[in-house]
């Protein structure tokens, strides 16, 4: 069935576009003769200057440790099954000190396929992993480097990425809660 018609033919003006194109143009000329007159420009010096980051700021993965030094990630699969990019892929192994306990073997985030969505941080019963880092600055020169390992989110924030651990012994307020400052500062 097709629609029907309109039975309404449009003036000159309402089939060029001219008023809504002159409106627009209005809008646009009241944008930059404010900002003109304002020159109130906000300029962040990067990389001197850090843009600051809001506390829900979701950068990032880091896999936390317990006090004897393991990893308080229990491999139960949570974060995979929930992710709904399938970026993270987890091989489970057992414990050998409690047979009962498993451990990942290997915890691999794809950072290229990751939406940075925290349902993973959401459903994690252990509060092994973590997005509060807020280190915006997720870089590589090839596909590799971008699958975060089990290695690096354990020691993001001194270890493979030096240049937030500083920033955050500089200064205290930018490191995420949990972060020890007494940990060394790795060249």
């Amino acid at each position: 069935m097709a629609l029907p018609k309109p039975n309404k033919t449009l003036t000159l003006s309402e089939s060029s576009y001219i008023v809504e194109v002159l409106k627009g143009m209005a809008l646009t000329m009241s944008h930059v003769i404010k900002n003109l007159l304002n020159q109130d420009f906000r300029t962040i010096e990067y990389p001197d200057e850090r843009k600051p980051m809001t506390a829900r700021y979701r950068g990032a993965h880091r896999l936390l440790l317990r006090p004897d030094g393991g990893i308080k990630c229990v491999a139960c699969m949570c974060c995979p099954t929930v992710c709904p990019a399938n970026c993270i892929t987890i091989v489970a192994g057992e414990n050998p000190d409690d047979p009962a306990e498993k451990f990942p073997v290997s915890f691999d985030i794809d950072m290229l396929r990751c939406i940075y969505c925290g349902f993973c941080v959401e459903a994690c019963p252990k509060d092994a992993i973590r997005m509060d880092t807020k280190i915006y600055e997720i870089n590589a020169y090839n596909r590799q480097d971008m699958v975060h390992s089990k290695a690096y989110m354990v020691n993001l924030m001194d270890g493979l990425k030096p240049e937030a651990g500083a920033a955050y012994h500089v200064d205290k307020n930018l490191a995420p809660a949990g972060y020890t400052a007494e940990a060394p500062v790795r060249p």
